[in-house]
């Protein structure tokens, strides 16, 4: 039952909120306090929904992009991030904004799409379409772009089925456009009371703070990636550091 209560929490995340025809570029500051990206730095954008935003949070800078743009710094990676998230959009609304999101130059775009096409139960090959499209233009935009989809569940009253398209659509995408997958986002945190706001749907600032963790593990391998290929003077600079040199 838990594991029911999980995903019926991530598709909940419509509940109360309409998909919005506008949006705007949060830019969280970086170590140094500035919302502006230097020379060099690594810049990260996440596109998604209502997550991404931080919705019933009361700064930006506790949701999850917040988060990581702390994780970095104290890591040692020059990132500045900028989250552009959207209550209650669809994948079909990502795509119409890619092109938007993409006119500031990126290095890596986090995507998180996909659960409130589930809980309308949207056709998942339209999905697969959709993200196909999110990442073609992406590219065009931006050809040597990282990717990172974040994993999203199915609810489960849409049956076997539909959940194994959903969850499908997403395994295609990444391997047949080299995009990495990440995990399920809310691992951990759907359907645990303690890490929900009072609606029992948005995740709290504890409840960000888990799923900050959970997106690190599979962005930083992509921050090494890019520090290996495009600064290397900083990636031997990590490494001295991760050796006590």
């Amino acid at each position: 039952m838990a594991g029911v209560a999980a995903v019926l929490t991530v598709i909940g995340l419509l509940s109360g909120c309409q998909e919005s025809e506008e949006s705007e570029m949060v830019r969280h500051p970086g170590s140094e306090g500035s919302d502006h990206a230097e020379a060099g730095e690594i810049r990260v954008t996440f596109l998604g929904t209502s997550l991404t935003e931080g919705y019933g949070l009361d700064h930006p800078r506790d949701a999850f992009p917040g988060r990581i743009q702390a994780m970095a710094d104290s890591a040692g990676y020059p990132v500045q991030v900028t989250e552009v998230g959207v209550s209650g959009e669809t994948s079909a609304g990502a795509r119409e904004r890619i092109e938007w999101v993409m006119s500031r130059p990126t290095d890596i775009l986090v995507l998180e799409v996909g659960a409130n096409d589930g809980l309308r139960s949207l056709d998942p090959s339209e999905l697969e379409r959709n993200l196909d499209t999110i990442v073609r233009r992406a590219r065009e935009a931006e050809p040597e772009v990282r990717i990172l989809l974040l994993g999203m569940k199915a609810p489960p009253n849409a049956g076997p089925e539909y959940a194994r398209r959903f969850e499908s659509a997403f395994e295609t995408v990444g391997g047949r456009e080299d995009v990495a997958l990440g995990p399920f986002l809310l691992e951990g945190v759907a359907g645990e009371p303690e890490l929900n706001q009072a609606d029992g749907i948005h995740p709290t600032r504890e409840g960000h703070a888990v799923m900050a963790r959970t997106v690190w593990k599979a962005l930083e391998p992509i921050l090494e990636e890019v520090n290996e290929d495009e600064r290397p003077e900083l990636a031997d600079s990590l490494n001295a550091g991760a050796n006590g040199g």
